[in-house]
């Protein structure tokens, strides 16, 4: 090995550790796939239920009861609030696992400063989001709930590129897109939900899982 080869190593395993200590960068291209595949699958769960094919109440008795009451419990009473939440539990577990098993085999820390703050960069706008959306429902604005769903966790994204590997602005930006054209897009949510979170985080979860984890693999095996 040359001098310079030697020095061009070194400078890559500078850029690494830097790259570690400030970036967390154990995201699994795997977690977008199997996320993405969830959210398909919720849509199509759902789909029969906002075409008005099934009826999207649990119990009519107690929903009437809900609305003489002007109760904000008849949200729970849908079979859309089920579908969602066990779209989303789903996706973030299956998320978590292949991020976690991931972080294993690079032998970083799964919990770290640097993933409190990706963490927390989500969760603030998506947090926000969810109340602004919750509330929304209340008032019977279901039209919005995709477009918005879109917007804020676009906006999540973006926001934790500066903590991960950047690439993950760009999927917020398409999000963000996608959420702000489904607003004038009367009766087409769920498609744009469907592509937004179904088709782009798998499409997004290919490329990285081909950029970073197959090379993994590859200098591993070698």
């Amino acid at each position: 090995m040359t001098n310079q080869q030697q020095s061009l190593e070194d400078l890559h395993h500078i850029k690494t550790m830097m790259e570690r200590s400030s970036r967390f960068i154990s995201l699994s291209g795997l977690s977008g796939i199997s996320a993405g595949i969830c959210a398909l699958i919720g849509a199509w769960l759902a789909y029969p239920y906002v075409h008005g094919e099934k009826n999207i109440i649990i119990d009519e008795y107690v929903a009437l009861a809900q609305v003489a009451s002007e109760s904000y419990t008849i949200i729970l009473n849908t079979w859309l609030f089920w579908i969602a939440l066990g779209t989303l539990t789903a996706a973030l577990v299956s998320a978590f696992l292949f991020t976690y098993f991931r972080s294993r085999k690079q032998g970083l820390p799964m919990w770290s400063n640097t993933s409190r703050r990706l963490l927390l960069s989500v969760l603030v706008p998506v947090f926000a989001g969810g109340l602004f959306l919750f509330r929304l429902a209340q008032f019977g604005t279901f039209g919005l709930l995709a477009p918005g769903c879109l917007i804020f966790y676009g906006l999540g994204l973006i926001s934790a590129g500066r903590y991960t590997l950047g690439e993950i602005r760009y999927l917020g930006f398409v999000q963000l897109f996608l959420g702000i054209t489904a607003i004038w897009c009367s009766g087409y949510g769920l498609y744009f939900w469907a592509f937004g979170f179904g088709i782009m985080h798998i499409v997004y979860g290919i490329y990285m899982w081909m950029k970073y984890e197959r090379n993994e693999k590859l200098v591993s095996a070698n």
